[in-house]
């Protein structure tokens, strides 16, 4: 696929617009679709599909098999009987349509979920325990780890009982018991999540759209996969991470990025030939066509801190899993993969990504970037292996980066692109993306519709304000579509009709 002139979109799933607080697997997912079509695109490429908790960063999730149940469409549960629209019509999902309410969500949502159970209780589906069978070698203990978090009133799972903390056999067979009902509850959210992606995922491939998503390299400390897994983690002795994953200082973080997760044991991953990363994998490409592999760079080497640090200044870097792991990928694997190349970058990084043939990324708002010259490429320099973009999610959007960013390199990159004024800068940096040599494009819904910083993602190392922009429901204009056709077809990346 990646070996093709195309382009794509990049829009996170709640993003979307939805009268239900979240984009979701609703029909406004399905005239997105529609609208890449209509655009000539190839890729849809989202971010994290897993359950999001603390912070609502789809990168520190508790799974990284699940799928968020904020995504679950209730009027296909409606269509389906097991709620009623009255039951849940007049609930405040929002107090911004365009931005997403995390905690009106944890209130509201599994309220209304926990009514479609009671009924879902009464006559489970045919192909229900197909498909529990078909995913138990996750789906037993995320369904697990969830109830008995309730259990606990929603505390990290290094704080629960010793016994169900550790895993002792009869406290796991005493917690099924005592959490039959709750059990079911969590299988039967995801039951409809799978079901329910995997029909936008067919709809999508049917239209000519590939689903591009995002595979985060760490996962969060309180999450089922460290509590079933602690021994591929560097753990204390109460099953807290020992050291911390981060990024040390740059130009752009004085004091580097302290992400707080728990980083891999990779000597011991390799004594398991790397069983956990190729399940992990295979359940990626079961939802997923092609994988993006966020930091990329942290499997050569990775950077890591003491537990307890405040800053990410002092760490060291060790390590990663390296050619010996990528030896250990499925071939099939291989041929769809993205590697986020991003930050700081070694001879050994540059090495390693050769060694796979995976495609790099390129950011053309780092072209700019007077500051860093770390891995820096022009656009008429970027070559064919690569997937360009004008921004990531961890991007301010074009228009943002001209309020935000030096002075002297919002001009230079006017000259350079021959804009007139900011405004033309996104449509000219959008052209630019699509014009380089890279065989994949993908652009931001943000900047194909020219919007600011109040439209950003996320801004790395805070908390609070990200991951809640949403698109309005009027922006998916037959204009715009053919705006991006236009685009597509001049650059030659025109793949779908």
């Amino acid at each position: 696929m990646l070996n093709e002139r195309a382009s794509g979109v990049l829009l996170h799933i709640s993003s979307l617009p939805s009268e239900y607080g979240i984009g979701c697997f609703d029909k406004c997912a399905y005239d997105f679709v529609d609208f890449l079509k209509a655009a000539g695109q190839t890729y849809w490429q989202i971010l994290p599909l897993c359950p999001t908790t603390v912070g609502d960063s789809p990168y520190q999730s508790i799974s990284t098999f699940a799928l968020n149940e904020y995504f679950i469409d209730l009027d296909a549960l409606c269509r389906l009987d097991l709620i009623k629209k009255e039951e849940f019509e007049d609930i405040k999902w929002f107090k911004d349509e365009n931005r997403v309410d995390y905690s009106l969500l944890y209130t509201n949502r599994h309220r209304v979920l926990y009514k479609a159970f009671e009924r879902f209780k009464r006559n489970i589906p045919d192909d229900f325990n197909s498909f529990c069978k078909d995913n138990f070698s996750w789906l037993d203990d995320y369904s697990l780890f969830c109830a008995v978090k309730d259990y606990f009133g929603a505390e990290p799972f290094y704080y629960w009982n010793d016994d169900i903390k550790y895993r002792e056999n009869f406290a796991v067979e005493e917690f099924k018991e005592i959490c039959k009902d709750r059990i079911l509850y969590y299988k039967m959210l995801q039951y409809f999540l799978f079901t329910q992606w995997q029909t936008l995922k067919k709809y999508a491939n049917e239209s000519g759209i590939s689903i591009i998503g995002d595979m985060p390299i760490y996962v969060s400390n309180d999450s089922a996969d460290v509590w079933a897994n602690k021994d591929i983690f560097k753990l204390d002795g109460e099953l807290q991470a020992s050291e911390l994953a981060g990024c040390p200082p740059d130009y752009f973080s004085p004091d580097g990025q302290l992400w707080g997760n728990p980083v891999y044991d990779w000597k011991k991953l390799k004594k398991q030939k790397y069983s956990w990363w190729i399940e992990r994998l295979n359940q990626s490409f079961k939802i997923y066509d092609i994988v993006r592999i966020d930091h990329f760079r942290g499997f050569e080497s990775y950077y890591s801190v003491k537990a307890g640090s405040k800053t990410a200044r002092k760490g060291l870097w060790h390590k990663g899993g390296g050619k010996t792991f990528f030896d250990a990928v499925p071939k099939e694997f291989k041929e769809k993969i993205i590697a986020e190349n991003l930050g700081f970058l070694t001879d050994e990084v540059d090495k390693l990504l050769e060694y796979t043939g995976f495609p790099g990324m390129k950011v053309l708002q780092f072209s700019f970037d007077s500051r860093d010259d770390n891995g820096k490429t022009l656009p008429d320099k970027i070559e064919k292996n690569n997937v360009v973009y004008t921004g990531t999610h961890d991007n301010d959007t074009v228009l943002g980066w001209c309020d935000s960013a030096d002075k002297k390199d919002v001009a230079y990159a006017m000259r350079y692109l021959g804009a007139k004024d900011k405004f033309d800068l996104v449509d000219k940096m959008n052209e630019c993306a699509m014009k380089t040599g890279a065989n994949t494009c993908i652009l931001t819904m943000q900047d194909l519709l020219c919007l600011g910083g109040e439209a950003r993602m996320n801004t790395p190392s805070t908390i609070g304000e990200n991951w809640k922009w949403r698109m309005n429901k009027n922006d998916l204009t037959p204009s715009l579509a053919k705006k991006l056709l236009d685009m597509t077809i001049k650059s030659g990346r025109c793949r779908n009709g």
